[in-house]
C-alpha cells in the first residue's frame, strides 16, 4: 500500500482512527473506524488494534492525534481517561516518524471549513452581523466532559483558541438552579460547568434536581436518562434533559460574548446529535439570548449543531496537511 499517515480522535468514551493518503493533495479519511477507550490501556494499544486491521505494508510515516485535554509539550494526561502519554512516546511504541498532539477542540476548529450542510443543524434564527475581515467562532461541546474552544479566521489563516472553559464555575440563571448549585457544591465542592454539561453530569444533575424536587430516586446513567426523555418529556429525566439544554444555551452565550464570537457557536461533542430534535425544541436559544441589554446582539449570533460524527477526526486530518505544507513542517 501507499504512504499514509495517521489520524485519531481520543475521546473519554471513544477513540476514532483513521488513514490519510500522503500522496492526495486532499486530506480525505480512509477507513475510520471507532473503538470504545475503556477498552484499551493505552492509545497505543489501540491504535495498534486499528492498524493491525489495516494490513499495511510500512508504518504510517506521521501521525496526528486529537486528544481530550491540554497538551503541553507534545503530551497529554487526559482528564476523563487516564491515558498519559507523550507525541514520543506513540511514535517509538509504533514506530511512526513524527506524532504531533493537538487539543480535541483544536480539531473540531480546523475541521469547520471541510464541514458541508449536511454536518450540520441550525438551532434557532440564522441572521448575522455583515462579515468582517476577521472571523470569530465559538465551540462548545457536551461529552465525556465539556469542551470549549473556537477560531479566529483572518488574511493570514485559522489560529485556534484551545481553552479549558469546561471548566469555568456553573453560574445558576434561576432559583431552581440556586438550589441545584447548593446540592451539587455540597457533594463535590467546586461545581464547574462540565458538572453538569457533559454525560456524568446529566447523572448529577438527575440526582440534584430529584432531590430539589423531594423526590429522591436511583442514580441514572447518562444514555438512561436521554432514553428516558426522549420517551416522555414530562418525565424526571425529561426535566433534566430539558435543564440540561437550558443551562447549555446560558453558558453557551457566555462563551460567545466572551470571544467574541459574532460569527457563530457551533456546537459539537456527544451527546447532543442524538438529542437533536429535543434540544432544537428545548429552551437552549432563549437561554442563549437571555443577555440583558445585550439580548439583540446575542440574537443576530447563529448556534448550529454538529451532526458529523468524524469531525474530530477530519480536523486531525486538515491540521495534519498544514503541518506538512509548512517549511519546518510544523503547524
Amino acid at each position: 500500500m501507499g504512504n499514509y499517515g495517521l489520524v485519531a480522535d481520543a475521546g473519554g468514551t471513544n477513540v476514532r482512527f483513521a488513514l490519510v493518503d500522503l500522496d492526495q493533495a486532499s486530506p480525505a479519511l480512509i477507513a475510520p473506524h471507532k473503538f470504545r477507550s475503556k477498552n484499551f490501556a493505552s492509545i497505543e494499544d489501540a491504535a495498534r488494534t486499528y492498524l493491525s486491521e489495516q494490513k499495511l505494508d510500512a508504518s504510517p510515516s506521521v501521525a496526528v492525534l486529537s486528544v481530550a485535554g491540554p497538551v503541553g509539550g507534545n503530551a497529554i494526561d487526559m482528564t476523563n481517561l487516564g491515558w498519559r502519554f507523550s507525541g514520543a512516546d506513540v511514535a517509538k511504541a509504533l514506530q511512526i516518524g513524527r506524532v504531533h498532539l493537538i487539543n480535541d477542540y483544536e480539531a473540531i476548529a480546523y475541521s469547520v471549513s471541510a464541514l458541508g450542510q449536511a454536518d450540520l443543524r441550525d438551532i434557532g434564527p440564522l441572521s448575522v452581523v455583515p462579515k468582517s475581515e476577521r472571523e470569530t467562532l465559538a465551540i462548545v461541546g457536551p461529552g465525556t466532559g465539556l469542551g470549549v474552544g473556537g477560531y479566529v479566521r483572518t488574511a493570514n489563516g485559522l489560529a485556534p483558541l484551545v481553552t479549558e472553559g469546561g471548566h469555568m464555575d456553573f453560574a445558576p440563571g434561576d432559583d431552581l438552579e440556586i438550589e441545584i448549585l447548593k446540592f451539587l457544591r455540597a457533594r463535590l465542592g467546586h461545581v464547574s460547568a462540565e458538572r453538569i454539561l457533559s454525560g456524568p453530569g446529566l447523572s448529577n444533575l438527575f440526582e440534584a434536581l430529584a432531590a430539589v424536587q423531594g423526590s429522591p430516586e436511583d442514580k441514572l446513567e447518562p444514555h438512561e436518562i436521554t432514553a428516558g426523555a426522549l420517551q416522555d418529556a414530562t418525565s424526571l429525566c425529561g426535566q433534566v434533559l430539558s435543564r440540561f439544554c437550558a443551562i447549555l444555551g446560558s453558558v453557551a452565550g457566555n462563551v460567545a460574548l466572551v470571544i467574541g464570537a459574532r460569527d457563530g457557536v457551533l456546537l459539537a461533542g456527544g451527546i447532543l446529535p442524538a438529542v437533536a430534535d429535543f434540544l432544537i425544541a428545548s429552551s437552549f436559544r432563549t437561554r442563549f439570548e437571555a443577555k440583558g441589554r445585550f439580548e439583540a446582539y446575542m440574537r443576530e449570533i447563529p448556534t448550529r449543531l454538529i451532526v458529523q460524527d468524524n469531525a474530530g477526526l477530519m480536523g486531525a486530518a486538515a491540521s495534519l496537511a498544514a503541518m506538512r505544507c509548512a517549511p519546518d513542517g510544523s503547524r
